[in-house]
């Protein structure tokens, strides 16, 4: 088994106002499997202290990046996403675990 560590953050520039799209088949995936939908993974992308990572492990067919930021319910989500004609597309969100804190951290 693999500990995958991200620990190299940078700043990726988003158009203001973020704007997103979301797919039919897969808008409501992320509130069935983990409890969060589309409005609070939109609001991570307000915070003013969200963390922005490429992620270099899953990006082969297109750049992937993972945000991490707090929604106004104090809600810490870690959320992966990529860019499509400008517009962000969330493929996966959940809780950051306490594990994964951890290791953002370092």
């Amino acid at each position: 088994m693999y500990n995958i560590v991200y620990t190299i953050f940078f700043m990726i520039t988003l158009k203001n106002p973020v704007e997103f799209e979301w797919n039919e088949g897969n808008k409501d995936k992320n509130r069935k499997k983990h409890g969060v939908d589309i409005l609070e993974i939109e609001e991570i992308f307000l915070s003013e202290n969200k963390r922005i990572a490429k992620d270099f492990l899953h990006s082969e067919k297109e750049d992937r990046y993972i945000i991490i930021g707090k929604t106004r319910k104090n809600r810490l989500l870690f959320v992966v996403f990529t860019l499509r004609r400008e517009k962000v597309r969330a493929i996966s969100a959940r809780d950051l675990n306490k594990k994964k804190e951890h290791k953002l951290a370092k």
